[in-house]
């Protein structure tokens, strides 16, 4: 998916929300489990149950590998039902030596056909720019996560006291364009949004942590939204573990429409 369909997908739903389809066996109800592919029937319907209030989806591929050529299977099968319409991430923070990057991006371009994958940067541009060579495809580069000990190195600053993530940001962006490669920006860091915005006031920000991990969406639209909207908020455990019974699909819908709703009432206050 090209930049220009992205923004219209996220103009024409006034919503710049992504799913988070980190689907456990452990968590999803169990109503599912004896069904013949659970995470897949599992998916199946919190897709359709929101579908309409999101522009993209993002399965974790980790909650998909750790169960071997099945869970391949189910992933496949989640893929491609959610079909062309929205945009596809998958969360796989792949990054290595340049001829494995080029596999890892065949595997996720080609094979499963995502519009994008997470990519870690730690290893440098060789081990970034083969992601960087499928049109209309998109590298999403780790920067600072939301995670409780994103500080122990991305917040490491240099002789100059720049911080370990602006540099990567600073550096990274001359690997590609604001066409084939966005950033990951915790919610739980509004306040470095803002500073990130001027860095790359174009680029889109991937932005984890609304929910569960307590981001706020309100503060990070006003950190982070451009011209082009140029965000994508995604919500996992708190849309899809909504409910653990047989009302998980309502329930689901109802998390996600509360977000939309928001969404939609942001950005129609910026017009």
């Amino acid at each position: 998916m090209d930049r220009l369909r992205l923004v219209s997908l996220i103009k024409q739903k006034q919503s710049y929300l992504s799913v988070g389809l980190d689907t456990d066996l452990d968590k999803i109800p169990p109503h599912l489990l004896n069904s013949q592919d659970p995470i897949f029937e599992f998916n199946k319907a919190i897709i359709d149950a929101t579908r309409d209030l999101c522009v993209a989806y993002k399965p974790n591929i980790a909650f998909y590998e750790c169960y071997g050529v099945k869970g391949w299977s189910s992933l496949e099968k989640t893929i491609n039902y959610i079909g062309k319409d929205h945009f596809i991430i998958a969360d796989a923070k792949r990054g290595d030596i340049g001829n494995t990057s080029a596999r890892y991006a065949k595997t996720f371009f080609e094979t499963l056909k995502a519009d994008a994958v997470t990519v870690s940067p730690y290893m440098g541009s060789d081990s970034v720019k083969p992601f960087l060579g499928f049109e209309n495809k998109w590298v999403i580069l780790l920067a600072l996560t939301s995670n409780q000990g994103s500080g122990d190195f991305q917040r490491i600053e240099s002789k100059d006291a720049i911080s370990l993530y602006t540099e990567v940001i600073k550096t990274s962006m001359t690997w590609g364009t604001d066409s084939n490669l966005m950033y990951v920006v915790g919610a739980t860091h509004p306040n470095d949004l803002v500073e990130i915005r001027k860095i790359i006031p174009n680029h889109f920000l991937l932005i984890p942590g609304v929910g569960a991990q307590g981001g706020s969406l309100s503060a990070v639209s006003d950190a982070s939204l451009n011209d082009d909207i140029g965000i994508i908020v995604n919500s996992s455990r708190g849309i899809i573990y909504a409910s653990n019974g047989e009302d998980f699909a309502d329930a689901a819908r109802a998390k996600a429409k509360e977000l939309q709703s928001e969404m939609a009432t942001i950005l129609n206050n910026r017009n």
